[in-house]
């Protein structure tokens, strides 16, 4: 009967069906040979999927960052990241990458940074001379630590599954965003001495730089407060979102004065559009997950591994190994709710911290947001630099590189992920 549901998973998924109905329908097929079918059981479970207080931050998380991108928040923050960084070798293809880790506090979405800046800064990195390809892949590149840094929206579902604080794992998130932003950071001074690539030489006058760092502070005040809301007991993380929104039509009513009324509604309309294909994935991969557990999966693969190695770091080699895979193939939404229950208490049972684990599926399944074939970044930034998605797949592939090597060091240097948490009063 395993064989059953996975052959049926796998047909439909590579039938190109959508992996919500993928996850659904693969189930019913399993439910429906073991007997287990009633007429009220599948509407029953997939609603019990999202009937959870927490996924409640999740529509207002995205709001917040729809609101905070009809400000023009992406263009000033664009602006700022290139006053500071813009002169070192590598230009725009620099401020490409500060401005994913600073926008990754308001959106807590990749394919959001790749959309909003690559729309602004590939056609400003071509037009100034880097390779199309290059452009695509840098902004794609720089996009997975969107849902690394927080505010998460991949974060709020893991804590919710696995039961962990979402402040601990937002605050955990920081420093392995950051890393791998400086790893990105520095092939992209490698390639810029190696290729010649431009980088702006002109003076800022004192004023604009002012101007603009007090645009880009406002935008990075959100995350400050949110997490500061969150670890000092303010508020939930699902109010925290609300309080992000509040903030997000404050700024763009008040302070930037270029939010309209008139911009509410398609806020509005893209929100329900994104929250409702994120509930709709969580809500059929919650069935899915029944199934495995009718199934006895996770008892089964847990044995399967410790029955080869209970060394943790063999273990944690052969999960980093199985998340790379499925990050290429599988929405990491439903990646997650699938898997973490499976392979959270296999890992804990090995002595292995939670928090530290969360963060290295996190940033794993992340990694394949930029991975060919899959990779919905990949597919966003190649239209818009005017490429091929097979071009950009193979200029990706160095920067792939660095984000796997900053992956197995957050995997063997739990200090690394733990530091901040530890020092908040995490484990205390």
């Amino acid at each position: 009967m395993i064989y059953l549901l996975l052959i049926a998973f796998f047909v439909l998924l590579i039938s190109n069906i959508p992996i919500a109905f993928t996850l659904l329908f693969s189930s019913f097929i399993f439910l429906h040979e073991w007997g287990m079918i009633s007429p009220g059981i599948l509407p029953n479970k997939v609603f019990n999927g999202i009937n959870s207080f927490p996924y409640l931050a999740v529509p207002f998380f995205i709001l917040a960052g729809q609101l905070m991108n009809k400000t023009g928040i992406t263009t000033r923050l664009v602006k700022f990241a290139d006053i500071v960084i813009g002169k070192i070798h590598g230009g725009l293809a620099q401020a490409n990458i500060l401005s994913s880790i600073i926008f990754a506090g308001l959106t807590g979405s990749g394919v959001a940074d790749t959309s909003a800046v690559g729309s602004i800064l590939i056609p400003a990195m071509t037009e100034q001379g880097f390779d199309k390809d290059y452009s695509a892949a840098v902004t794609a590149a720089s996009s997975v630590i969107g849902p690394i840094i927080p505010p998460s929206v991949l974060m709020v579902i893991y804590a919710n599954i696995v039961g962990i604080s979402v402040g601990d794992l937002f605050v955990a998130g920081f420093i392995p965003g950051v890393l791998i932003g400086l790893g990105l950071m520095i092939l992209a001074y490698y390639f810029a001495k190696r290729d010649n690539h431009p980088r702006r030489t002109e003076a800022v006058s004192t004023k604009e730089v002012l101007l603009t760092t007090k645009d880009a502070l406002l935008a990075i005040l959100m995350p400050v407060i949110i997490i500061g809301g969150i670890v000092g007991g303010i508020f939930t993380p699902t109010e925290a979102a609300a309080v992000a929104v509040a903030y997000a039509l404050f700024v763009g009513f008040f302070i930037f004065r270029s939010l309209k009324l008139s911009d509410l509604p398609s806020a509005l309309l893209e929100s329900v559009k994104t929250t409702g294909t994120i509930l709709i994935i969580i809500a059929c991969a919650a069935i899915f997950g029944w199934a495995l557990t009718i199934l006895r999966v996770p008892s089964l693969l847990a044995a399967a591994i410790t029955g080869v190695t209970q060394n943790p770091l063999i273990v944690l080699l052969f999960i980093n190994i199985l998340l790379l895979f499925v990050g290429m193939i599988m929405e990491i939404g439903a990646a997650v709710i699938i898997l973490a229950p499976i392979l959270a208490p296999l890992v804990a049972q090995l002595g292995i911290d939670p928090l530290h684990f969360a963060i290295i599926m996190v940033v794993n399944l992340n990694i394949g947001l930029a991975t060919p074939p899959l990779g919905v970044c990949l597919f966003v930034a190649a239209p818009i630099a005017k490429t091929t998605l097979e071009r950009v797949s193979r200029a990706i592939l160095p920067f792939l590189a660095v984000e796997i090597a900053v992956l197995f060091l957050l995997t063997y240097w739990p200090k690394l992920v733990l530091f901040l948490p530890n020092l908040l009063g995490y484990g205390g």
